[in-house]
C-alpha cells in the first residue's frame, strides 16, 4: 500500500430528512469500499441544514440503516448544523476579498452571493466520465450562486465544499445527478485557494423497464429490506454489483471479498438496473448457507412477531425446521409464513391446493389409508415412511405425487413443502394423524 494511498479520505453525506433510500445506500457503500480497498477513511456528515425537514429521527434512521448494512466510518458524524460559524467565517473571508457580496431580499432579507468568473471555463476530473467542463457563465444564476442564505445558514454547495477542504476529503463520491453541482463548488475551492478533490459521479439507478426507481421495481428504503427479511449481507452484495462488477461472472462474495476486489476502474459510467427478482435470489443463496442456529437466531424475532410460541417446540425439531426451509424460502419473512403450519393448531388452507389436491377424487381413500398406516407405524423415520408410502402408490396403481400432493395439503395447508417422508417426520405421528383427519372431515363435508 503506498504513502498516497492511506491518505485517501472519502465521506459520505446524506441529508436527513427521511428513510436511507437505496440509491443512498449505494453511495454509502461505494465510498466505504473504496475506503477500506486503498486502507483509506470515511468521514460520515450529517447535512442537516435544511431546518423544515431534517430531522432527529431521520438521522437515527439513516445511522441505523448504515450501522445494519455493515457500513462502519472512522470519524464522524459530523453535523453541519454545528458548523455555522466555520461557514460565516469563509464567507466572511470571500466578502473581504471582494469575491462575494450582499444582496438585499425585501421579503427575505440579506443573503452572501458569490460570484464566479466570467467568460470561464471550469474543468474537473471524474474518474467515471473523464474530464467534464462547463461554461462559467452558464453556471447557478447566470454565474452566481448564493453561499449564505438570509437565515444564517449556508447552501448545499457552500457548505459541502467547506466541509470537503476542512475535513481533507481527497476522493468525492456520489451520484450523477450532483455533476451540475460540482462546477460550482470547484469554483468556490478555488477563489478560496484550497485544493480541489478528485470525483467520481457513479451512475443512477433504473427500473428494470429504464424509468426511474420507485416501488413498483421493488425499490425499498434500507429498513425495509430488513423488515421484509433480507439479510444484511445479501443485500451489501447486490448493492455492490449495482454500477460495479468484479470483471468476471462473480456474482456472490463476502463483503471482504468485494473490499479486496473494488476499483474505481470497473464502475460503470451507464445506469444500473434493480433487478427485484435478482436481490431475492440471492438472498435465498445466502439463507441456504447458514447454519440453522445462524438462521433460526435471526428469524426468531419473525416468528415471536407472527404470535409463534417457541418455547413449546423442542430445539431439535426448530432446527430441522430451518435445515429442511433454508433451501426453499426467499426471505426470512417468507421462511415464517411457511414454516407457520408447524406452529398453529389449526391450518389456513390455501384454497387452490384444497380445490386441486384435496378434493380430487380418491383424495380421501388415499388420506384414509394414510392415516391408518400412520397408526400402525411405531418407528415414524423417513425410511419406514418411504417404504409404505411407495407401496400404497402401487396398491392403488398411482404416481407418487398424486398420493403425497394430499399429504401435503393435509399436513401443512398448501402443495409446498420439503420432502414429503421430512415433512411428515417434522409434524410428527399425533400432529399428523390429526390433521389428515381433519382433512377427510374437510372432503366429506364439501360434497
Amino acid at each position: 500500500m503506498t504513502k498516497e494511498n492511506k491518505k485517501i479520505r472519502v465521506r459520505f453525506a446524506p441529508s436527513p430528512t427521511g428513510f436511507l433510500t437505496t440509491g443512498g445506500a449505494r453511495t454509502a457503500l461505494f465510498n466505504y469500499l473504496f475506503a477500506r480497498h486503498h486502507n483509506g477513511k470515511m468521514i460520515l456528515r450529517i447535512e442537516d441544514t435544511d431546518r423544515v425537514r431534517s430531522t432527529p429521527e431521520a438521522t437515527r434512521m439513516v445511522l441505523d440503516s448504515l450501522k445494519w448494512l455493515g457500513l462502519d466510518w472512522d470519524e464522524g458524524p459530523f453535523y453541519q448544523s454545528r458548523r455555522l460559524d466555520i461557514y460565516k467565517k469563509y464567507a466572511q473571508k470571500l466578502l473581504d476579498e471582494g469575491k462575494a457580496f450582499y444582496e438585499e431580499d425585501p421579503a427575505k432579507g440579506k443573503a452572501v452571493v458569490f460570484r464566479i468568473k466570467e467568460n470561464t471555463k471550469i474543468v474537473f476530473k471524474d474518474l467515471i466520465h473523464g474530464n467534464i467542463s462547463f461554461d462559467s457563465d452558464n453556471i447557478g444564476r447566470d454565474g452566481y450562486v448564493v453561499l449564505m442564505k438570509s437565515d444564517g445558514f449556508p447552501t448545499y454547495n457552500f457548505a459541502c465544499a467547506i466541509d470537503d477542504s476542512e475535513m481533507g476529503i481527497t476522493h468525492v463520491i456520489r451520484g450523477d445527478d450532483h455533476i451540475s453541482n460540482t462546477p460550482k463548488q470547484v469554483a468556490l475551492y478555488e477563489a478560496l485557494g484550497k485544493p480541489v478533490p478528485l470525483f467520481a459521479h457513479i451512475p443512477l439507478i433504473l427500473g428494470q423497464d429504464g424509468s426511474k426507481l420507485s416501488k413498483r421495481h421493488g425499490h425499498n428504503y434500507v429498513m425495509e429490506y430488513k423488515d421484509q427479511g433480507f439479510l444484511a449481507e445479501s443485500v451489501f452484495n447486490f448493492l455492490s454489483l449495482l454500477g460495479w462488477a468484479p470483471g468476471d461472472d462473480t456474482e456472490l462474495m463476502s463483503p471482504d471479498e468485494i473490499v479486496r476486489r473494488f476499483t474505481m476502474e470497473r464502475v460503470s459510467h451507464t445506469p444500473a438496473k434493480f433487478d427485484f427478482a435478482k436481490l431475492t435470489w440471492m438472498n435465498n443463496q445466502y439463507l441456504k448457507k447458514m447454519e440453522p442456529a445462524d438462521l433460526f437466531a435471526l428469524a426468531k424475532p419473525f416468528f415471536e412477531k407472527a404470535g409463534y410460541d417457541l418455547k413449546s417446540v423442542p430445539e431439535k425439531e426448530l432446527m430441522k425446521l430451518m435445515e429442511l426451509y433454508r433451501e426453499r424460502a426467499k426471505t426470512l419473512s417468507e421462511l415464517t409464513e411457511a414454516t407457520g403450519f408447524f406452529f398453529t393448531p389449526e391450518l389456513n388452507y390455501d384454497q387452490k391446493s384444497v380445490e386441486k389436491f384435496l378434493k380430487k377424487d380418491g383424495s380421501k381413500e388415499i388420506l384414509s389409508a394414510v392415516r391408518d398406516g400412520l397408526k400402525n407405524m411405531s418407528d415414524l423415520n423417513q425410511e419406514t415412511l418411504e417404504g409404505f408410502l411407495r407401496d400404497l402408490t402401487k396398491q392403488k396403481n398411482l404416481k407418487f405425487k398424486d398420493v403425497a400432493q394430499p399429504i401435503r395439503v393435509a399436513l401443512t395447508g398448501t402443495c409446498v413443502s420439503p420432502g414429503i417422508f421430512e415433512t411428515i417426520e417434522l409434524v410428527g405421528k399425533e400432529k399428523a394423524i390429526t390433521r389428515i383427519e381433519e382433512a377427510i372431515k374437510l372432503i366429506s363435508n364439501s360434497k
